[in-house]
């Protein structure tokens, strides 16, 4: 039973790693994104938008996202989308996208290893 508790421990790190990048891209992009909307406003004078949106938009169109960001992208959330009634009332990115991270954190990190841990002491 331990070969299936260190296969456990493996598949704990591989996807905490995966849904720690891919947290890793989201703030990337928006900061990415934040920079182009300040240097367009710089550029056109100092009128900026005051709603907080961008009309460039934050993120990365998927033509110009490479293949390792997509699969990234749609491994973690399938991972994270057992989580996805928690934050279905969100619009803030930010929120939806830190919640998963955590939740996904608890769950396969924290929750997989101490049921590795268990099975290792008790059987």
């Amino acid at each position: 039973m331990s070969s299936f508790a260190g296969l456990l421990r493996f598949a704990s790190v591989v996807i905490c790693v995966i849904v720690i990048a891919a947290f890793a891209i989201f703030v990337f992009d928006q900061a990415k994104g934040a920079s182009v909307h300040q240097q367009q406003a710089v550029a056109a004078g100092g009128a900026s938008n005051t709603t907080g949106e961008s009309s460039s938009g934050h993120t990365t169109s998927p033509a110009q996202e490479s293949a390792l960001h997509r699969v990234i992208d749609e491994v973690s959330n399938g991972l994270t989308s057992p989580f996805s009634g928690i934050t279905a009332g969100s619009n803030h990115a930010w929120a939806v996208h830190g919640v998963n991270l955590v939740l996904a954190l608890l769950i396969y990190g924290f929750g997989f290893g101490y049921l590795a841990r268990v099975l290792t002491t008790h059987l």
